[in-house]
């Protein structure tokens, strides 16, 4: 069977964020709607007899950097190597989508590692997920921790810009204005020192990104994060190449439930991996 592949409606994108809460990865409750106005050309899927089938996102965050995610494809259609096909033609379209020499970047998961090699991509570090299934903590000193809209916006689209491939600012802006996320930042001497993100999902609470300039920092955030979570269930994907994302975590009493690769094809990004404490996605970077 030949896939016959198109740009997704938005309707269409909604479902694959369904069926990723079907199949348990847990989306942010408005994560459809930040996705799409980051980029609304950014999502590929194809029909079996009318009907959706499958897809994935192919992001454009800028003309040197894109980023596949999202990448499911329905119960009824699998095993039949059309998900394979999937991914080829989204890879295909968005180097088309791209400068020559561009760098694309996915998390993948183990089983999937091989197969992406074979499509160019190499590994270059590990996200773990960790899961704190009760927030509920003790009374905290908050004295440096804001909100992160009382914070000059400059400050933080450039901390951001140290931590991600390209800058992204229209994204950051919608995300950090979501309804019901949470936002903090962390005010020092020397400026802003960190801050993080917490969005409402199906189960419980995601923090990212969570970028901080020291573990002390990333702490603090952190704990002032959960504070806010109503003792519901937190969790965070921290990278493996920043030994004090991992120190985080398990220091909160966090435990690793999933695990994937971040994976990228063309030059590897070269940002400030200790300032990494958590990532904003591994739908769309």
């Amino acid at each position: 069977m030949t896939a016959q592949f198109h740009e997704l409606t938005r309707s269409e994108q909604e479902t694959l964020l369904e069926w990723a809460a079907a199949e348990g990865w847990n989306p942010g409750i408005r994560d459809a709607e930040a996705f799409w106005n980051l980029d609304p050309h950014g999502f590929l899927g194809f029909e079996v007899d009318g009907e959706l089938a499958g897809g994935g996102a192919i992001i454009r965050h800028s003309s040197r950097f894109g980023f596949m995610g999202l990448f499911i494809v329905g119960p009824d259609c699998r095993g039949r190597k059309l998900g394979a096909q999937l991914w080829t033609a989204r890879r295909d379209r968005l180097l088309s989508r791209l400068d020559p020499g561009a760098t694309i970047g996915l998390d993948g998961v183990d089983a999937m590692v091989p197969f992406y090699e074979r499509g160019g991509f190499k590994p270059f570090t590990r996200h773990r997920r960790f899961e704190l299934a009760d927030s509920s903590i003790a009374e905290i000193d908050e004295s440096n921790v804001v909100q992160l809209s009382t914070v000059d916006f400059e400050l933080v689209n450039q901390f951001d810009y140290d931590c991600f491939p390209r800058g992204r600012r229209k994204f950051l802006e919608n995300w950090l204005s979501q309804p019901g996320t949470m936002s903090l930042g962390i005010m020092g001497d020397g400026g802003l020192g960190g801050f993080g993100v917490m969005r409402p999902c199906q189960t419980g609470w995601k923090v990212g990104p969570l970028f901080a300039d020291t573990l002390f920092d990333a702490d603090q955030i952190l704990k002032s994060l959960r504070s806010r979570a109503d003792g519901q269930p937190v969790y965070i994907d921290a990278p493996d190449n920043n030994s004090d994302a991992l120190e985080l975590c398990r220091s909160h009493g966090m435990t690793e439930v999933f695990g994937c690769v971040r994976m990228y094809l063309g030059p590897i990004p070269n940002l400030e991996h200790h300032l990494i404490y958590g990532v904003t996605t591994l739908e769309v970077g």
